[in-house]
Formats: structure tokens, sequence, C-alpha cells
């Protein structure tokens, strides 16, 4: 049997010793998340507009739990038949599109990270939200002239592609006493129009980092091949999986696996993915097409 933790034993108490905040982003025990937080959030929902019911319907509450409940079922299946234990995968949900409203209900049904695509949706939402422990985390594609707004507010970064990147997000951070948890996205596909460094030059990027102080590289990412064809899928989460291995005998701190999506996630786990990027199967289907987000994808 196939083993998907990271390679080397020393490497085992990464999570629980140096980031248990970063592990768990949904939490089945519902009750104590909020604590005394909740019933404050609880008074000052927003009331759902119109458009809302329509896309949510009228219980948006119980419908994101049921489907919480069948995406946790599915991971939870996944993990079994991969031989892990359900605790190596941590959900992470991509909140990109959902109105307000909807998320400050996702929030009291236990969402503790938002993932956002887009920085000006993101600063718009922190601005409006204030539960107490949310985390925020930027997980598309951050042209230059929006890093500012970015390290402001993000406590993560799913999408690091560029040094001249780090190097901005660096200077920013440095500017503000902050640092910031990032994941290398890598083009595991191969396809022209996708953003990523080529998995020839992972290694050496994970060197150059060391040059930026207030990044914490966490591990890697990717978009597999949009494809029903799992075949065609699969092959990229086996190859993001053989990097992680390789890398972390230099970075030890590259544990991460951010790959699978509402689509692919069961394959991704089944391949070693630690971090599973959850949007349309918590909150039901978006009215935009994953290209506006994501440039590259197919309609």
């Amino acid at each position: 049997m196939k083993s998907y933790a990271a390679p080397m034993n020393r490497y085992a108490h990464y999570h629980q010793a140096t980031a248990p905040s970063l592990r768990r982003d949904l939490t089945l025990d519902r009750v104590g998340v909020w604590q005394g937080a909740a019933p404050a959030l609880h008074r000052a929902m927003r009331a759902l507009t119109p458009e809302d019911i329509a896309r949510f319907g009228e219980d948006p509450t119980a419908r994101f739990k049921a489907n919480l409940d069948a995406v946790e079922a599915r991971i939870s299946a996944a993990c079994r038949r991969a031989g892990r234990p359900r605790a190596e995968v941590r959900l992470l949900p991509i909140t990109k599109t959902v109105p307000v409203p909807v998320l400050e209900r996702a929030i009291l049904a236990g969402v503790t990270t938002l993932g956002e695509n887009r920085v000006q949706e993101l600063e718009q939402k922190h601005a409006a939200l204030h539960a107490p422990g949310l985390r925020w985390c930027l997980v598309g594609h951050l042209q230059g002239n929006k890093v500012k707004q970015a390290v402001r507010i993000a406590d993560e970064f799913h999408a690091l592609d560029s040094l001249r990147l780090a190097a901005r997000l660096d200077a920013a951070l440095e500017a503000l006493g902050r640092e910031l948890d990032v994941t290398i996205q890598v083009n595991t596909s191969g396809e022209q129009t996708k953003f990523g460094i080529a998995p020839s030059e992972v290694m050496a990027f994970a060197d150059a980092l060391g040059a930026y102080p207030r990044l914490r590289p966490r591990g890697l990412m990717t978009l597999a091949m949009l494809s029903a064809d799992l075949a065609e899928v699969r092959p990229c989460f086996e190859r993001l999986r053989a990097l992680r291995d390789q890398v972390i005998r230099q970075h030890p701190s590259l544990t991460e696996l951010s790959m699978g999506m509402s689509g692919d996630f069961e394959a991704a786990i089944e391949e070693g993915a630690t971090i599973v990027r959850v949007g349309q199967a918590l909150f039901g289907a978006r009215p935009t097409r994953d290209s506006d987000y994501w440039p590259g994808l197919a309609p």
C-alpha cells in the first residue's frame, strides 16, 4: 500500500507542532466553534436578498450543512480507500461569488476559513464579516498591483508562481510586520494557458524563497487538467506528490499538497492531497464560468 504522509518520520510532527490552526477549516463539532461569538453574529446577520434565495434557497444553512455532510462522507471514503486517517486532509471552503448573508450563515454552521480568488472580493467580504477567528485564504492568481491590498488581509496564499511576486509580497509584508503562509503553484498539466512554475523548476524555486523571510513556504499547489476523465486528471496529482517528496528532503516545511477541487478532490486525496479546495460541492453551482476566476480553464 502507498504511504501518503510526507516522507521521513521526523516531519510527522509538523502540522501539530508548527501550524495547528491550519489543519482544519470546517468543524463538525459546531456547538462550541464560536462559543460566545456566535449569538452576536446571529443578531447581526443580514437578511437574504431575493437573489440569494433564488440561488441558495430559503434556508441556506440547512442546505450548506447537508452539502457539508455529503462532502465529509466523500472525503472520509476517499481516505479509507487510500488507507489514510481523515485528519490528514484539510477541507478548504472556496467562497468566491458566495454573498455575505450566505457566508454569515455558513460561519454559524462551522466555517472558519474563507477561500477567495480575487482581491477585490476578499476585501469586500473582510470588511463585512467580523466573526472572531476567521482565516482568509487567497487561492487565485495575484497581480503585482494587488499585492499590498492582499497582504493586509490574507493569512494564506495558494498560488505563488514567480520570484518577482515573492519579492513584492515580502516587501509588502515587511512594511506591515506580517508573515504569510504560501504554497508554490506548479503547472503539472503542461498547459500553456495555466499559471504555475514548471515541475523542473520546483527545487530551484524553493531554494530561492529563502531570500524572502516574510514568506512561510508550506507546500505545493496545482490545478489539474479540467477533464471528466480521471485518467487525465490523476497524473497531475501524482506529479505534484512526487515533486513534494523530492523537495521536502531539502525543505522540510513543504509538507502540504493543495490539490483537488469539487469535481476531482477524491482522486486528489487518493494521491496524497493534504488540502482540498472545495466550493461548488459545498455552496452549489456558481453563476460564473470557472475561466472567469482561473485563466486557462475551459468555460
